[in-house]
């Protein structure tokens, strides 16, 4: 929760400094993009890392760049020498460092509870990821008006370090119970190679398609679109109406996960990821239409309630299915598929709303999100090992 707080409130930050200096809408696109397209590139490959190597120290690696990216923000917004160069390589050091520590915090996650609480584990770790959305951008606004903005980055740099602490003392590598793989030469083309060695397990397949398909079709583009959905429900201010909405999904995957891990309601297996995608295409597909604000804001919570829950459970069966050799490249594979595919929601939705609408265009992806749910419920309806209990 500490790191992906500390994750949202440089964004806030840097993002708010840069716009203040450069007033580039081409610059804060890249933003986006250099945000998603290493998981798309690099996933596997880190995946692979984290199979072969201590995966504490994989994850310190990355917190250390995520410090260094910080302390760099605030000494060049300090010394206001600040260059679009200079945004351009923080802003990529930065993408690298969040799918750096993924397949090995989930890897580590896997070593501490083994696969009969991993469902649990994964639900309770997103869980906390959301709660760091949710406080990251309050926290971050918080400290520039107390600090600073650059004092507040310095500040925010110490926010990672109780992680990278802890894994300084921690028994668990990520291989204890299993061991660690034979160490084997880590290629870009790990991918086709991961996905050939799993092609039988439909249920696996079938949740990195799932996640990938979420992502490209919707992901959280209408997220950077919801300036105009709060505009046409009449929230066009910059005050609490607006930001509302931007933290209604993220207060819903907090509330659900929370609800889901205390009743111990849904089970990892393949209908229950599909049913619960196919839940969350409907409630998009709702919010795209809605005319009403309170409407519209109990339905992106309801949708950040489903979010949390197929994401999750998709994750978890990867991890429960995938073979001990293969599980850091596997994951890395689920986070290629579900994170990297987000740098193109952009175009299904942004872009085609710019010649059809956002709404209809919103709408229109979640529908053929549905209709590719419904697919792949048939897919891996032969996979019936797929439900696990």
């Amino acid at each position: 929760m500490l790191a992906m707080m500390a994750d949202n409130i440089e964004h806030v930050i840097s993002y708010w400094l840069l716009f203040q200096k450069f007033h580039s809408p081409v610059l804060a696109g890249f933003a986006d993009i250099s945000h998603w397209t290493p998981f798309l590139l690099l996933s596997v490959y880190f995946g692979g890392i984290a199979d072969r190597y201590d995966c504490r120290k994989v994850i310190q690696s990355a917190q250390i760049m995520y410090m260094a990216v910080s302390v760099a923000w605030a000494v060049l917004f300090y010394t206001e020498t600040i260059q679009v160069w200079h945004a351009s390589v923080l802003l990529v050091l930065h993408g690298i460092a969040g799918v750096l520590w993924t397949p090995a915090e989930q890897l580590i996650i896997h070593d501490i509870v083994g696969a009969e609480h991993i469902q649990s584990a994964v639900r309770l770790n997103a869980t906390s990821r959301q709660l760091g959305i949710l406080f990251g951008p309050a926290v971050g606004a918080g400290l520039m008006l107390l600090v600073g903005p650059p004092m507040a980055l310095l500040a925010n740099a110490l926010i990672y370090l109780p992680m990278t602490l802890w894994l300084l003392v921690v028994p668990y590598t990520g291989h204890l119970r299993e061991g660690a793989p034979p160490k084997r030469a880590i290629g870009w083309k790990d991918a086709i190679s991961v996905v050939r060695e799993v092609w039988h397990n439909r249920p696996i397949i079938t949740m990195v398609i799932l996640g990938g398909s979420a992502s490209l079709f919707v992901g959280n583009a209408f997220h950077t679109q919801m300036p105009e959905f709060a505009h046409d429900l009449g929230a066009d201010k910059a005050d609490f109406t607006y930001s509302a909405l931007l933290i209604a999904s993220a207060a819903g995957a907090v509330f659900g996960g929370f609800l889901l891990e205390g009743k111990g309601w849904l089970k990892a297996n393949v209908r229950t990821a599909i049913t619960s995608a196919m839940m969350w295409c409907a409630l998009i597909t709702a919010f795209a239409f809605s005319t009403n604000y309170y409407l519209s804001l109990a339905l992106l919570f309801c949708a950040g309630v489903l979010s949390l829950s197929f994401y999750s459970t998709a994750q978890a069966i990867v991890q429960l299915l995938a073979p001990a050799h293969l599980r850091g490249r596997l994951i890395g594979l689920f986070s290629m598929s579900a994170f990297g595919l987000r740098a193109f929601s952009g175009v299904t939705v942004g872009v085609v709303g710019g010649l059809i609408g956002i709404h209809w265009s919103l709408a229109i992806s979640a529908m053929v999100l549905m209709a590719v749910t419904f697919a792949l419920l048939a897919f891996a309806a032969p996979g019936r090992g797929g439900e696990i209990g």
